[in-house]
């Protein structure tokens, strides 16, 4: 069978990559075309590759609205290249500002629309909603409470657990050992760190990354070590960072957060990440208070860590905004720290959150559970 996949981020190049491999375990004839990155050309072929994400990706309000003729440019792209295609499916993966517009296309003309890893509707625009149960023919969830709030609006959301789960495992299986990578990092072998997760985004990390650098102070025997982003020019933390102590290691989050005692981190998927290596953590996030206002009206949430919405109570500490102080951090972060009173509960939180999210192979599960599906809507 035919599948037309489009992710438009570096996490869903990732995960998409891990769906087609489970796609072909199931259907060893697949052929894909896809708009994704290296990873997925890896599995499908860079002839298959229409679109690689690095040239489609625009984030924030003002640059969306400074593209916009290039963004309506691609989705007409897009639409004409499907068309070409004439695939059996369209799945889409997250990216929901395109791929909502792309959902409502193929439905339109008649493919399949598989949505994989539904966008947060339960955090904000939950008129979203609306069009999942319009454009989309199967939609395809990655965190067990998704379940029940889309069966309360009468969506059948398939659950096959968190491919996150496999992308952990298949780090932690190619780690360097610690001499190595504190080696290849300029890092000293002579104290015990602590990772800083300060976000993914040049906003985020101006806002965040600074107070931690003076968190860092407050712990003379630790290293704290930021895992910085490759996207993002190096200049940006060496700016923010001058005159400290802090470290930098770049496109080495996983070794960071193995080889270290706690972490602090910022938010979003990373919460979880750290949460699987089982690295105790505290969250720090603060942005402009404007943003921050609108947020409250907007986002219909109870926490802002993964960690904590899947297990529907505070396992990890959130200092948001006004609580995020410098006492504040110190004091959560000595407690999840070795011998610190918090740490093992923490841990056997972690342990229960692993179980929640299902284990490893996920991604097979989602190809097969895809390739069934799709069979299905054909033979009718």
């Amino acid at each position: 069978m035919k599948y037309y996949l489009i992710a438009g981020e570096a996490s869903g190049d990732l995960h998409g990559a891990n769906l087609m491999r489970g796609i072909l375990k199931s259907d060893p004839q697949a052929r894909f075309r896809f708009w994704g990155g290296d990873n997925m050309a890896e599995v499908g072929g860079v002839t298959n590759l229409a679109r690689h994400y690095k040239t489609a990706s625009f984030f924030g309000i003002m640059e969306v609205v400074r593209h916009l003729p290039e963004i309506f440019r691609q989705m007409g792209e897009c639409r004409r290249d499907i068309d070409r295609y004439r695939p059996d499916v369209v799945i889409l993966i997250d990216y929901p500002g395109f791929n909502f517009r792309i959902a409502k296309f193929a439905h339109r003309q008649g493919y399949p629309v598989f949505y994989y890893i539904s966008p947060k509707v339960w955090a904000w625009k939950e008129s979203r909603v609306e069009k999942i149960r319009r454009y989309v023919d199967r939609l395809f969830i990655i965190f067990p409470f998704e379940v029940d709030y889309f069966a309360a609006r009468g969506i059948d959301a398939i659950f096959e657990g968190n491919p996150l789960v496999d992308v952990v495992r298949q780090r932690q299986a190619t780690l360097p050992a610690r001499e190595e990578f504190l080696a290849a990092c300029g890092l000293p072998a002579d104290r015990p760190f602590v990772a800083l997760l300060a976000g993914s985004r040049k906003s985020e990390i101006e806002y965040n990354l600074p107070f931690m650098a003076k968190l860092a102070g407050r712990f003379p025997g630790y290293k704290f070590v930021v895992g910085a982003v490759p996207w993002l020019e190096h200049g940006i933390y060496e700016r923010l960072l001058d005159g400290t102590d802090v470290g930098v290691v770049c496109d080495a989050t996983y070794p960071l957060l193995a080889y270290s005692d706690a972490a602090v981190v910022c938010s979003g998927t990373a919460t979880l990440e750290t949460a699987l290596m089982n690295v105790p953590e505290v969250v720090c996030y603060r942005k402009d208070k404007f943003s921050m206002y609108i947020g409250r009206l907007l986002v219909k949430i109870k926490f802002i860590s993964l960690v904590n919405l899947i297990l529907d109570r505070e396992v990890v500490r959130e200092l948001i905004q006004w609580d995020m102080t410098l006492d504040n951090a110190e004091k959560e972060l000595r407690a999840v720290l070795p011998g610190g009173e918090k740490r093992e509960k923490m841990l056997t939180d972690f342990a229960e959150l692993s179980r929640l999210v299902g284990g490893p192979g996920a991604s097979d599960r989602f190809g097969a559970r895809m390739v069934r599906e799709l069979k299905q809507i054909i033979e009718k």
